[in-house]
């Protein structure tokens, strides 16, 4: 009998926790009531997360599938192959690396299942991380909130479940390089934000660097907020303006004979400066037009190369 809740695990790099998910997973599966499903999505991991999940799933006392992508496609691909291969009614999403605790998994459950809520999600209470990850986090976090998605909650989201109606008008939603987390406030629904201390990694190095960061921050904000264009908009308007007056200005500084030599370096200056502001305009215009264009191609987000189910050992 299939479990009406099932547990989306993304592993990337992850080999030195897979002793330790896998036994988290089973505490889960006996407290969750009519246990649990497990979906393993290997994101294209160079070290030997997949074989190890091979051997150790087919020895668990709960059901489980696991799925090998064809690279390295992101958390939030692997994600959706995850929540598109499970078969409960119920999804929560746990990263490998064991920072939730299983008391927020245990509520996401109990909550979809007994209180009228469409989506849950994980809010951090606080961090435990070094200073320039807490501020780098701070100002990401702050910078999405403020400028892309308002109705985030802050410090944002590492984890959520959700409801069967959810999951679907989720996996609808195909655009490429765009923000899960974005997608998850964008559809709305009924949502309740579940507070928790996130714990310390014992094991592994974070994959989500700086880059990543960056990264996602872009294709946030070009996804769900035209406020690069609006913010040249506003720039050519100010420089009109501005290039109004100055030419108003020059042109009664000749009749006046105030100009005598033409200013060469305020010239060089002025074209470099304009030429550069131009060309960084038009990198944003092609940004939004890149992601127009990968959106037209209908790829897949993400490939499954392999997948295997794992029934629960009697023994």
């Amino acid at each position: 009998m299939t479990s009406e809740c099932s547990l989306i695990i993304p592993v990337y790099r992850n080999a030195e926790n897979i002793s330790a998910l896998m036994d988290r997973c089973a505490d889960l599966h006996q407290t969750v009531p009519g246990g649990i499903e497990v979906i393993c999505v290997v994101d294209g991991s160079p070290d030997h997360s997949y074989s190890l999940l091979a051997v150790t799933l087919s020895k668990q006392i709960f059901s489980s599938k696991l799925l090998l992508l064809s690279r390295n496609f992101g958390s939030f691909a692997a994600i959706r192959a995850g929540l598109a291969a499970a078969k409960g009614k119920f999804f929560a999403v746990m990263a490998a690396d064991l920072q939730e605790p299983p008391e927020l998994i245990e509520s996401f459950f109990s909550c979809l299942r007994n209180e009228p809520f469409d989506l849950a999600v994980g809010t951090r209470k606080s961090r435990v991380d070094g200073l320039g990850e807490r501020v780098s986090s701070s100002v990401f976090w702050w910078v999405y909130r403020r400028f892309v998605q308002p109705g985030l909650p802050k410090g944002g989201i590492d984890v959520f479940a959700c409801n069967e109606m959810f999951r679907d008008h989720l996996l609808c939603l195909t655009e490429a390089n765009s923000s899960l987390v974005g997608q998850l406030i964008w559809l709305g629904f009924r949502c309740k934000q579940i507070p928790y201390h996130r714990e310390v990694r014992t094991d592994g190095k974070s994959a989500w660097t700086f880059r990543k960061k960056l990264g996602y921050l872009m294709d946030s904000v070009f996804s769900f907020s035209d406020l690069p264009i609006r913010v040249f908009i506003g720039i050519g308007l100010v420089g009109l303006v501005a290039a109004a007056l100055l030419g108003l200005l020059v042109i009664v500084a000749k009749l006046e004979g105030g100009i005598v030599v033409p200013g060469y370096t305020a010239t060089l200056l002025t074209i470099l400066f304009f030429s550069s502001l131009n060309m960084f305009g038009l990198g944003i215009i092609g940004s939004y037009m890149w992601r127009a264009y990968e959106n037209t191609k209908a790829r897949p987000l993400a490939v499954v190369m392999h997948s295997e189910e794992f029934p629960a050992s009697k023994s």
